[in-house]
């Protein structure tokens, strides 16, 4: 670089520089989003220049045909549920895509041996949704085990006037402790953070025991245990086997991961071990129950109820699904992370994920593929 009065010259080598600096600042990226955000989180994608953001138009979930006709030449796209990631839509996407983000905490819609093998990153949204899913569990364990389905369904059939009260009509088995059943055993299948939250909120009811059952490969962690026993002043917090959490739960929760290791894990033979007043709840994934056995179950009364966020097949639930048909079987649909403040953070952050993968700063939450293959 030369001076000559107040001009300044430039070597060719710093011109090339900073042009190849310009020309980073100026590229733009294309990202497709499957779903309008919100303005909160919206206004994040628009406010980086370096975006050009494709966004699905309607109040809906997404078209394939529109996805697959707008994903060509995409650097990243943020999905839910509902979209299909896979080799179809990867190959259509092409070589420019580095990033699918997805605003969920599980990723099953997205083929993730595709993406490791093509280099791909993957954002998900784990921890912020864990307090709202486990309010909805304790929530359906007590709906399950009230009978709060067939309440609201009286009132709202305008039959209330009709029903005929009895001692015992509508009674259901009492989520706390009492003088007369001073011990309550809560089992969970699967014991991480929504789990252990859970367990937090049932706290106050007076549960003497939590029993557990996960990864049969994991090592105990008895010095975990032992400290949650002391927190929660419980008898005991102990990991059990399938076999025994199933005989001794009065409330169940199912709160493991999906896939192929957990399908129908909760079947025949787990509910004919159970009590005849225990509530299973299912908040996870709905392939770990095998509908058909646990509407046998509630049927011919292994067990007293059950409260379901998620069922096998979702959405495509009828009023002839043997599970609806069941009166002591509360269903909602799919609604654990359905807050204001979850949603909200959650579509946070798969923007969040998003634009650190495409901007090369570091992702909040990224699916480990190291040992995918």
């Amino acid at each position: 670089m030369s001076l000559s009065g107040s001009i300044v010259t430039l070597s060719a080598p710093t011109q090339r520089l900073m042009s190849v600096a310009s020309h980073l600042h100026s590229q733009r990226f294309k990202v497709v989003v499957c779903r309008n955000l919100g303005p909160d989180v919206m206004s994040i994608l628009e406010a980086r220049p370096e975006l050009d953001l494709v966004v699905w138009p309607q109040d809906s979930a997404c078209e394939r045909s529109w996805l697959m006709e707008n994903i060509s030449g995409a650097t990243g796209v943020i999905v839910m549920l509902t979209d299909k990631v896979n080799a179809e839509l990867l190959d259509k996407a092409g070589p420019s895509l580095k990033v699918v983000s997805t605003m969920s905490v599980g990723y099953e819609h997205i083929d993730i041996k595709e993406a490791a093998q093509r280099g791909l990153k993957v954002g998900y949204t784990p921890d912020v949704l864990t307090d709202a899913v486990a309010d909805l569990s304790v929530m359906l364990a007590l709906m399950a085990g009230r009978n709060g389905g067939t309440g609201v369904d009286l009132v709202q059939r305008g039959q209330w006037a009709n029903f005929s009260w009895s001692p015992f009509a509508l009674c259901g088995p009492q989520l706390s402790t009492t003088a007369a059943s001073p011990t309550k055993k809560i089992g969970f299948l699967g014991f991480g953070r929504i789990a252990q939250a859970t367990l937090a909120r049932l706290v106050p009811f007076g549960i003497t025991h939590c029993l557990y059952s996960s990864n049969p490969s994991s090592v105990p962690n008895d010095a975990r245990d032992a400290a949650l026993a002391k927190q929660h002043k419980l008898q005991a917090v102990s990991k059990v086997d399938i076999d025994e959490l199933s005989r001794e739960s009065d409330v169940l929760f199912v709160l493991a991961p999906g896939g192929s290791e957990t399908y129908h894990i909760v079947n025949e033979t787990l509910l004919r071990k159970m009590k005849r007043t225990s509530i299973l709840v299912n908040a996870s994934r709905g392939t770990l129950v095998d509908s058909d056995a646990l509407a046998k179950a509630l049927r011919e009364g292994w067990i007293w109820g059950a409260g379901l966020d998620v069922v096998e097949g979702e959405p495509n639930v009828t009023v002839e699904h043997p599970l609806v048909k069941e009166p002591r079987c509360v269903i909602v649909p799919h609604i654990a992370s359905a807050t204001l403040e979850t949603r909200l953070e959650m579509a946070t952050r798969a923007a969040q994920n998003l634009i650190g993968a495409i901007l090369g700063w570091e992702m909040p939450s990224q699916v480990n593929l190291s040992n995918v293959s």
